[in-house]
């Protein structure tokens, strides 16, 4: 299977995103961005600036005037638009949903929001506004979530969650240590 070739297939890397939201953001508050300016927002070097916007210019998603002012193409506000809403319901589903610390969710919230496909992120948003349609039911959920379900026992045989492997011990190797007594 070539589903991780589907990771090329991406409009724009991490990078590239947050090129276009410091724009995007810059020409909301100053109504201009400039190299200079996008440098000094994302701390790098104006020279890295002017290579990242490259082949931003050239899918024609950013462009620059005579006075050197950068601005998005519609394509590329409707793409940041679009990352900005990834981002977050993705920190929504992490922190209320799921109960993670709401730093780190923000941190894994701004490394998926470029790759998080638009059918995905429909589905989270259709999730969320479930949710959020009954209040009793989000409180229920949370409820339940946080009594937990059954022990992780470590054997992959009996855990209907995994397979072959504990998928516990695999993502967090020191889980096994701290059930021993």
């Amino acid at each position: 299977m070539d589903t991780w070739k589907e990771f090329d297939q991406n409009v724009v890397t991490h990078s590239a995103a947050h090129h276009l939201m410091a724009i995007d953001d810059l020409v909301g508050k100053l109504g201009y961005a400039r190299v200079s300016d996008v440098a000094r927002r994302l701390n790098i070097t104006r020279g890295s600036v002017s290579i990242s916007l490259r082949p931003l210019k050239s899918a024609g998603l950013v462009a620059q005037d005579e006075n050197r002012h950068l601005r998005l193409s519609e394509h590329g506000q409707a793409l940041v638009a679009a990352i900005k809403t990834k981002r977050h319901v993705l920190r929504r589903l992490l922190t209320d949903v799921l109960g993670v610390d709401p730093e780190q969710a923000e941190i894994d919230a701004c490394k998926l929001e470029h790759l998080v496909s638009n059918p995905t992120a429909t589905q989270i948003v259709a999730f969320l506004r479930y949710l959020d349609a009954d209040p009793g039911r989000m409180g229920a959920y949370l409820q339940a979530w946080r009594r937990g379900g059954p022990e992780c026992t470590g054997v992959p045989a009996i855990c209907p969650t995994c397979e072959t492997d504990c998928l516990a011990a695999n993502v967090d190797p020191q889980a096994d240590a701290r059930k021993q007594p």
